[in-house]
């Protein structure tokens, strides 16, 4: 009989995650880090993740951190050049980083509209492109792109938001198009509503917390440990033919009126 091994098992990999330094990133670094892999936290605040570096590592995690700007491709290029001379070649990146603005679409100022399209969208190229050099030459990798129910559905005030997850969801789909020929599988993860620093506003918001649960066939906001799973299966062996996806993890919300 056929012997398979865990192949949930991220031992031996090391896995970047980039805005890791708090909220959904931190967390799914952590459930990457418990699962095997060497953890690289990344963030733009330098002593924000020097502090989430030793939280991890007081748990017994491998873990360091690179501190780079997403919108920025000279530093990309520098830390990845680094971490690949200091740690190792990258065997899984998950593209985390993102913010959120809203306003009244007839109202959004121009320079908040290209901030978010730059992080939430561009960031994610740009990183992906300098990591997937090394996962090219190894003909093996992974990337997860952090996308959103908002890859499907709009709603007030967040339509630059909106247009680049939306816009990630395709660049996951041109990203495994042309990588999946080096035995890169490039997925997305699509988070519903979970509490977070991005979502405090919402859920603290009575009103919409009410609308959310009726909405949502599971009648609630996502915990954001929920999310871990689904990554370490995008992350792993599991994972060897599945390419150009968006998974999911909403509670059953796009999938209902």
């Amino acid at each position: 009989m056929t012997q398979y091994p865990n192949l949930f098992d991220l031992t031996g990999k090391i896995a970047l995650i980039t805005g890791s330094s708090q909220g959904l990133g931190f967390i799914l670094a952590q459930g990457l880090g418990q699962a095997g892999a060497l953890i690289i936290l990344n963030g733009r605040e330098v002593t924000k993740l020097e502090v989430a570096v030793e939280q991890l590592k007081a748990t017994g995690l491998k873990v360091a951190g690179y501190p780079f700007d997403v919108r920025d491709e000279t530093a990309i290029i520098n830390q990845i050049q680094k971490i690949e001379q200091e740690v190792g070649i990258i065997d899984i990146l998950v593209n985390n980083a993102g913010i959120q603005t809203r306003a009244p679409l007839e109202n959004f100022d121009a320079d908040d509209w290209r901030n978010i399209l730059d992080i939430n969208l561009t960031g994610a190229f740009l990183v992906a492109k300098a990591v997937v050099q090394g996962m090219i030459k190894r003909r093996s990798g992974k990337i997860i792109n952090i996308c959103s129910v908002q890859s499907e559905l709009a709603r007030p005030t967040i339509a630059p938001y909106t247009a680049a997850k939306g816009g990630l969801k395709m660049l996951t789909k041109a990203m495994a198009t042309d990588w999946g020929k080096y035995n890169i599988q490039v997925n997305g993860l699509a988070p519903g509503y979970f509490k977070s620093e991005m979502t405090r506003t919402l859920y603290e918001d009575k009103n919409f917390n009410t609308w959310l649960c009726s909405r949502t066939p599971a009648n609630r906001w996502g915990n954001p440990e929920e999310l871990i799973g689904a990554a370490i299966f995008l992350s792993s062996a599991a994972s060897s033919y599945v390419n150009g996806q968006i998974l999911f993890v909403d509670g059953g919300l796009v999938a209902c009126v």
